[in-house]
This record gives structure tokens, C-alpha cells and sequence, in this order.
């Protein structure tokens, strides 16, 4: 067994089994603590409640708590292990809604036969939480689920998966970008991947200034172009009029390219092909489609990201998701909509734009950092995440119209 695995399966098991716990918030030593917190105490609250529904972010803890749900059918890169399998998965989510955003979460892992099935239940128990952030489900049925589920739900429902990715890869792509002396505009990017992630990263580029017809998405059977009858609806809005068939052919003068896939899928000759100062996002976890080793001894006047913590330049989800939820909780919005996420992308790029507090540097282990090749995106242990992004999503959804409150005073 080797030492990550024992060490991993150690910190999963010890303590105590899990990585969660709930604690209580409030006195309960003596008769008259129990008498307030349960029978006939409690019976208040819930009358202010009925006679008001708004009360109920007043007398419990639903606008701080966010429920993790999946249903174990796209856990990490490992396939469909099912619910019970995902459920560490769904914990560490909500280990780190605590630690960086210091949100109460709950993990549940549903068994269904149909993605109705999963849409109902979920849909059922959605008001008992301020957010639901739906995790590890498999495309195409995380479309229309999360889809259903944010026009049945009043509180935010949100995919990370798919959009969580897309903020944090989007704000280091326009990162890279700017290093590189390109613009968003002219880029030819290459897409390595067609599901929940592949598709939502390039829908959010799209966004922040793409050329659609610039971008080239690649699937199991190659490039995805208009002359193929195999695409479902979320494919086709990719597909290329183009005679590129094959990764070899979409590479050749690219200046992005952003895997979403599978380990050692891009060649060190295909990397040789692409443009002056190619920018490469090699997400796969854990092992990317490229060794950054291999790709700075091909290109030199390269940018390199990926999805480990070992590496320079990690895409991690972290930086987003639990700020995201944050702002949109601290204002009660009823959804995150693209003006939030596009927020949220203007925050994390701007501060890795800024000098790095001495905290960040010791965590990472670094003795110094600066915005460039090396640094694109902020490390998720930089204490200005939470209240920036955060503080920029709320705002964001007082402007756009979905926040049911102002702007607390703990941002002004």
C-alpha cells in the first residue's frame, strides 16, 4: 500500500470515522435550557415561523447551511461508484464550506432509479437549506437536473461540478492570457473533454469574450463538428464547421488548451504544434493529460496549470464554491445567475494581481510569489478569497435583481 493511500485512509478513519460533525451553538446545561431549546420552549419560534415564513432565517440556522447532494453517479475521475461511495467525497465538500467560508453543510447521497426520481427528492427537502450544491453527477443528466431543480427551488441550486470549475478556470485563463500578450477574443482554444465541466467551462469563456466558432471541443470519438449525428443538445452547440477531425489536427496553432479528460492524452509533439506562448490547462486529477515536467522541457515560453496541489498554477474549485455560496447566502439570493459568476471571476483575478500576504506564502511553503507565469491564480489559503468573492457575488446579486436582503454591514 503506498504511503498517500495509508495516510489518506488513516485521516478518513481517525479520530473518530469522518471528516463532520455537528456541534451545538447555544447553552444547554440546565432544566431551563432544555425547556427553551426543546418542549415548550421551541413551540415560540415555530408559531413566529407559521405567522411569518421569513422568521425562520431569525430562529434557525437555515441561512447558513448549504446541503452537498449527489447521487454517486460521477464521483471525482472514478466513474459511477454509486452513492455510499461518494460520500466522502461529499464530507470533504463540507469540511471545506466550514473551514473557508465557515457555512454549515450537510451531506446527502440519494439512491433513485430515475433522474426524476433524484429531482423529486431533492426538490422536497430544498427549503430546510439556504443552497444546494449539487456534486458528482454524471452529464448529460446534471444538465437538466440542475435545470429543474433551480426553476422548482427558491433557494440557489448549483452544479460545481460544472460551474464552479468554469469561474476558477475562467479567471486563470484570462490570467494566462494577459501574461501572454493575447486576448480572449482572437484565442483559439482547444477543449480536450465534452461533459458537465468541458461544457460549462467553454459557455463561461464564451461569456467573458470567446469566439465560439474559435473553439474546438474534442469528445471520446474526436472533434465535435456540425457534419456528426451522434451529438446530444449540449454537444451540438459546440459542434465546429471544420474539417479537423482528430486532437493532431485541432492542436496545430492553438493557443489553449484545456483538458478536461483523462490522464497522458496530450503528446509532447502535439504540444510542439501549438502557437507562440500556448497557454495549457491540464485538469485531469490526478494524473493530467500532460506532466508539466514533459511540457516546460518542449516549450519554454509556456503557462501551465493543472488540477494538483503539487504543481504551480492549481485550478481548484475551492476558490469559488464556498465564497460563491457565501455571497448568494448573506444576501439570500433565490439563485446564482452569470452575473454572480462572472463577479466572482473579476474578484479571484484581481487578487492574484495583488502582493501575497506573508500567511499565504508560509502556507504554501513559498518564499515569495508574484503575478506571472508561475502565479496565475490566488492559493486557496489566501484569507482574501472569502470576503472578496464573496462580498463581489452579493453585490452582484443585489444588482441583478435575485437577493431578497441588503448588503450586510459586516461588508460595508
Amino acid at each position: 500500500m503506498s504511503d498517500l493511500k495509508q495516510r489518506a485512509l488513516d485521516y478518513h478513519a481517525q479520530p473518530k470515522p469522518g471528516k463532520i460533525a455537528i456541534e451545538i451553538t447555544t447553552s444547554a446545561e440546565t432544566t431551563e435550557d432544555l425547556a427553551l431549546a426543546y418542549s415548550p420552549g421551541v413551540a415560540e419560534p415555530c408559531r413566529e415561523i407559521y405567522n411569518d415564513v421569513e422568521n425562520v432565517y431569525k430562529y434557525t440556522n437555515k441561512g447558513n447551511t448549504v446541503a452537498v447532494i449527489s447521487n454517486g453517479s460521477a464521483v471525482l475521475g472514478l466513474g459511477n461508484l454509486g452513492p455510499m461511495a461518494s460520500k466522502p467525497v461529499m464530507e470533504g465538500k463540507a469540511l471545506l464550506f466550514k473551514r473557508f467560508a465557515n457555512i454549515d453543510s450537510f451531506d446527502i447521497e440519494v439512491t433513485h432509479n430515475t433522474p426524476q426520481e433524484f429531482i423529486n427528492t431533492v426538490a422536497s427537502i430544498a427549503d430546510t437549506f439556504g443552497g444546494i450544491n449539487l456534486e458528482d453527477i454524471k452529464a448529460p443528466e446534471c444538465f437538466f437536473i440542475e435545470k429543474a431543480l433551480q426553476e422548482r427551488c427558491k433557494v440557489p441550486v448549483f452544479h460545481d461540478d460544472q460551474h464552479g470549475t468554469a469561474i476558477v478556470t475562467a479567471a486563470a485563463l484570462l490570467n494566462a492570457l494577459d501574461i501572454q500578450g493575447k486576448i480572449i477574443e482572437h484565442a483559439v482554444i482547444v477543449c480536450l473533454g465534452a461533459g458537465a465541466a468541458a461544457i460549462a467551462c467553454m459557455e463561461l469563456l464564451i461569456q467573458c469574450g470567446a469566439e465560439r466558432e474559435k473553439i474546438y471541443m474534442l469528445d471520446t470519438k474526436g472533434v465535435i463538428h456540425t457534419r456528426r449525428n451522434d451529438l446530444n443538445e449540449y454537444k451540438a452547440l459546440f459542434a465546429n464547421n471544420t474539417d479537423k477531425r482528430t486532437l493532431d489536427d485541432a492542436i496545430e496553432g492553438a493557443d489553449v488548451f484545456v483538458g478536461v479528460s483523462g490522464p497522458n492524452l496530450l503528446s509532447a509533439e502535439q504540444l510542439s504544434k501549438m502557437a507562440k506562448n500556448p497557454i495549457v490547462f491540464a485538469c485531469s486529477n490526478p494524473d493530467p493529460e500532460i506532466k508539466p515536467e514533459l511540457a516546460h522541457s518542449v516549450r519554454d515560453d509556456l503557462i501551465m496549470a493543472t488540477g494538483r496541489s503539487d504543481y504551480q498554477n492549481q485550478v481548484n474549485n475551492v476558490l469559488c464554491f464556498p465564497f460563491i455560496f457565501r455571497g448568494a447566502l448573506d444576501v439570500r439570493a433565490r439563485k446564482i445567475n452569470n452575473e454572480m459568476k462572472l463577479a466572482a471571476v473579476d474578484a479571484i483575478r484581481a487578487i492574484a494581481k495583488e502582493p501575497v500576504p506573508e500567511s499565504v506564502l508560509q502556507a504554501s511553503g513559498e518564499t515569495s510569489l508574484s503575478y506571472g507565469k508561475d502565479y496565475i491564480i490566488p492559493r486557496p489559503m489566501d484569507p482574501r478569497l472569502c470576503h472578496r468573492v464573496a462580498k463581489a457575488v452579493a453585490n452582484a446579486a443585489i444588482d441583478s435583481g435575485v437577493a431578497s436582503i441588503e448588503l450586510p454591514e459586516v461588508y460595508r
